[in-house]
C-alpha cells in the first residue's frame, strides 16, 4: 500500500501523451521528463549521449579513470543500480526514492523484457519505455528516444553520425568474401574463456567490421564458457580483450602462446574509457569501435586517422575534449 500511495503522490506525470516503444507497449510519457532513470548500463550511456542534465544517475557509478572523460556535471551522480539484466540491483522501493519522471531501458525488447517493464510501470506508476539495442538500430534509437525527449535536433545529429558510420565501414568491408575476413576471437574474465556464440549482442560488432566470429561454431546464444580446447580448434587470427593483464600474459601462457593470432602479435586491447569500444556495455559506445575494429582487420579498405576520429567522437558523443595524452592513453595496447 505504501509503495502504491508513493507511486501516485510521485510517479504519474501531471501532463503525458501517447509513446509506442519499441516492444509495440502504448506508454503514456511524460511531456517534459525532467528526471530519467537509466534501466542498465547500455541506457545508461544512451542517456547520457544525448541528455546528460536529465540524468538522476549512474546504474554503475564511473571510476577515477572512467570520469576523466566523462562531463565533470555527471561525475558525482548517484548510483542507481540496474533493473534489467545480468545482476539487478534495483528494487520498486529503490526506484520509487529516486522520484524518476520516465525509465528509459535499451536492449531486447522480446516479451520477458516488455514484461519486466509493465510489471515495474504498474508497481511504481512511473513510465517505462523499452527501445531496441541492436547494433545496426542505433540510428533509428537515438530518434526515437529523441522523440520522446523532445530531443530530436540533437537526436538526430547523433543517429546521423551513427548512419554515417554504419554506411562507411558496410560500403569498404561489407562486399569482403568470407575467405577474406579474419577469425576473431574475444576473450573476457581473467582467463578469458568467457566469449559471446554467434548472435551474441557483445560480440555483434565483429561481423560488422568485417570478420568472423570463431565462436559462432559453438552455437547461437548469449555469452558462453567455451573451452581451452575449443579456443585450440578454432585457432583465430586475431585475439580481443578489454582486460590489459590477460593480454599482457598471452605469450606466456601454454594455452595461448601457441595461437596464430598470438605467434602473429595480433592481440588487441579494445580501449575502455569511459566505455568500452567493442563490448562493456554492448552500447552506442561501440560506435568508435566499429571505425577502430574495421581499420584493424582490414587496413587495406577501411583504415583512417582513429586518432582524430577519436576526438570527434569524444567530442560529440562524450562531451569532453580529449588532450593528446589521452588519446594516447586510449589506444595503447589497440595496435593502431
Amino acid at each position: 500500500m505504501a509503495v502504491l500511495l508513493f507511486a501516485l503522490l510521485f510517479g504519474v506525470p501531471a501532463s503525458a501523451r501517447p509513446f509506442i516503444d519499441a516492444a509495440g507497449r502504448r506508454v503514456e510519457v511524460p511531456e517534459k521528463a525532467a528526471r530519467i532513470l537509466a534501466a542498465g548500463p547500455p541506457a545508461s550511456v544512451l542517456l547520457y549521449t544525448l541528455a546528460p542534465a536529465r540524468m538522476i544517475g549512474w546504474s554503475r557509478a564511473p571510476d577515477p579513470d572512467e570520469k576523466r572523460y566523462l562531463a565533470r556535471e555527471t561525475w558525482d551522480l548517484p548510483t542507481t543500480g540496474r533493473l534489467t539484466g545480468r545482476g539487478n540491483t534495483a528494487n520498486v522501493e529503490a526506484v520509487l526514492a529516486l522520484k524518476p519522471d520516465l525509465i528509459v531501458d535499451v536492449g531486447a525488447t522480446d516479451a520477458t523484457y516488455a514484461s519486466l517493464a509493465d510489471r515495474v510501470q504498474a508497481q511504481t506508476g512511473i513510465p517505462y519505455i523499452l527501445l531496441d539495442g541492436r547494433f545496426p538500430q542505433i540510428p533509428e534509437t537515438y530518434r526515437v528516444l529523441g522523440r520522446a525527449l523532445g530531443e530530436e535536433a540533437r537526436a538526430e545529429e547523433l543517429a546521423a553520425y551513427a548512419e554515417r558510420t554504419l554506411a562507411e565501414v558496410g560500403a569498404a568491408v561489407g562486399s569482403r568474401p568470407p575467405e577474406e575476413r579474419p577469425r576473431v576471437y574475444y576473450g573476457r574474465g581473467p582467463r578469458g574463456l568467457e566469449t559471446g556464440l554467434s548472435g551474441s549482442i557483445n560480440t555483434e560488432i565483429i561481423e560488422a567490421a568485417g570478420g568472423r566470429n570463431v565462436a559462432g561454431a559453438a552455437g547461437r546464444g548469449g555469452l558462453a564458457t567455451v573451452s581451452p580446447e575449443q579456443i585450440l580448434a578454432w585457432d583465430p587470427d586475431v585475439i580481443l580483450t578489454l582486460d590489459a593483464p590477460f593480454r599482457a600474459a598471452l605469450s606466456t601462457d601454454a594455452l595461448w602462446s601457441g595461437l596464430k593470432a598470438v605467434r602473429a602479435g595480433k592481440v588487441y586491447q579494445a580501449p575502455r574509457l569511459p566505455f568500452g569500444w567493442f563490448d562493456s556495455p554492448p552500447g552506442v559506445n561501440r560506435l568508435i569501435g566499429l571505425r577502430w575494429l574495421a581499420g584493424l582487420l582490414h587496413p587495406d579498405r577501411f583504415w583512417q586517422p582513429i586518432e582524430a576520429e577519436t576526438r570527434r567522437f569524444y567530442r560529440l558523443f562524450y562531451h569532453v575534449d580529449l588532450t593528446p595524452d589521452q588519446v594516447a592513453a586510449l589506444l595503447s595496447g589497440a595496435g593502431r
